[in-house]
């Protein structure tokens, strides 16, 4: 394997997962798609920082928002393929966390 290659899409992957809250608010749409206020009062998260976390997950393809055309008007935020190809990643992580994490 050519690690010039592995190397900076390893390290843009961890840039992506590890910005603060990013793995939470993942973990969090696991479940199916949610509203920001429940995502916000599940996680314990500004608006600000999660509208603005949403907003890069959004870009990278990890997360879909959808505009239901509504009054009040509702929005709602799910997994991408993309995004729900990380599940198995997250659940390792919680099941290293389960044993190794006090």
């Amino acid at each position: 394997m050519n690690n010039s290659k592995l190397c900076p899409r390893f390290e843009e992957a961890m840039n992506i997962i590890s910005k603060r809250w990013t793995g939470l608010i993942i973990y969090q749409l696991l479940s199916g798609q949610q509203r920001f206020c429940t995502i916000e009062a599940e996680i314990g998260i500004s608006g600000r920082l999660l509208s603005e976390r949403l907003k890069d997950l959004e870009k990278q393809g990890i997360v879909k928002r959808e505009v239901f055309p509504e009054t009040p008007v509702r929005i709602e935020y799910s997994l991408t393929e993309k995004g729900v190809s990380l599940q198995p990643l997250m659940k390792e992580i919680e099941k290293w966390s389960q044993s190794w994490i006090d």
